[in-house]
């Protein structure tokens, strides 16, 4: 559907082309004007949407600044949701650490080896190394 619409449109465009150059061979021809003050009044508005496209297109220059300024703004949102993620994960992560760890109920015991007992009271003796 919208090949044949576009060849519709094609189709159409070339055959008022086709006439607008007839009606310039004829205009030679006879050397009279065919609708002077319709082509006065569209060539008005052709200067006018000339300076309206001109316009549009210094606007449209300021347009790739805009879109990197926004660009900025949201890579620097997301990268500071991210560390405040990454923060907020860390402390979590220290709190179970400390929540699974023995340290806070940690008790010094005896050891139930015999070697390690004799090395323990050899240092509190202040012991030297051969016996």
């Amino acid at each position: 559907m919208l090949l044949l619409a576009a060849g519709v449109t094609f189709f159409a465009s070339l055959l008022l082309i086709c006439f607008l150059f007839a009606l310039r061979v004829r205009e030679i021809e006879t050397g009279r004007r065919f609708a002077p003050r319709l082509r006065e009044a569209s060539d008005r508005e052709a200067l006018h949407v000339k300076g309206l496209l001109y316009g549009m297109h210094v606007d449209l220059k300021k347009v790739p600044p805009l879109i990197l300024h926004g660009g900025h703004v949201v890579l620097l949102f997301i990268a500071i949701e991210f560390a405040r993620g990454a923060r907020a994960a860390s402390l979590s992560a220290h709190a179970f650490a400390d929540f699974v760890s023995e340290k806070r109920n940690f008790r010094l015991r005896q050891t139930r080896s015999e070697f390690l007992r004799r090395v323990s009271q050899r240092r509190k003796r202040g012991g030297s190394g051969g016996e």
